[in-house]
């Protein structure tokens, strides 16, 4: 009977711990970025997360910042932005965010907060401890 109480409490334990850590997944979907001027869509390849921009508030902006000069005539609308995120169990790492505003590369997390509604995106280079946050609004 004490083997079956202490397996039925791990279980419950290891449940709501899942619970609590939410879904891989959660972050999947459209988001809007914190100044309103871009829509990034979160997609799923494999086990690894990827945002690419779906709307922009300028149509037809080019990618005129970027470092290859091969990409400075694509259109952002389109552009992979996030690349290579894994889920952790509470946040989203090992990732990059490109910014097209000055055509530089950032390591990246991500972590979704207020119940789903909320990402906010921790961009850095090194360590998190010096980078930027900026929140995006579930679309």
């Amino acid at each position: 009977m004490k083997h079956f109480l202490v397996l039925f409490i791990c279980g419950l334990f290891f449940s709501f711990n899942g619970l609590a850590n939410g879904s891989s997944d959660q972050i999947l979907g459209e988001w809007i970025s914190e100044k309103r001027d871009g829509k990034i869509t979160i997609f799923k390849q494999g086990e690894r997360y990827f945002g690419k921009i779906s709307w922009g508030k300028i149509p037809g902006k080019k990618d005129t910042n970027n470092p290859d000069p091969k990409l400075r005539n694509r259109d952002l609308v389109g552009a992979v932005i996030l690349q290579n995120f894994t889920f952790t169990g509470e946040s989203w790492e090992s990732g990059t965010i490109y910014d097209p505003n000055s055509g530089k590369t950032y390591d990246c997390i991500l972590k979704v907060k207020d119940k789903n509604q909320k990402l906010d995106i921790r961009g850095f280079v090194g360590s998190a401890m010096f980078g930027r946050t900026s929140t995006w609004s579930r679309s």
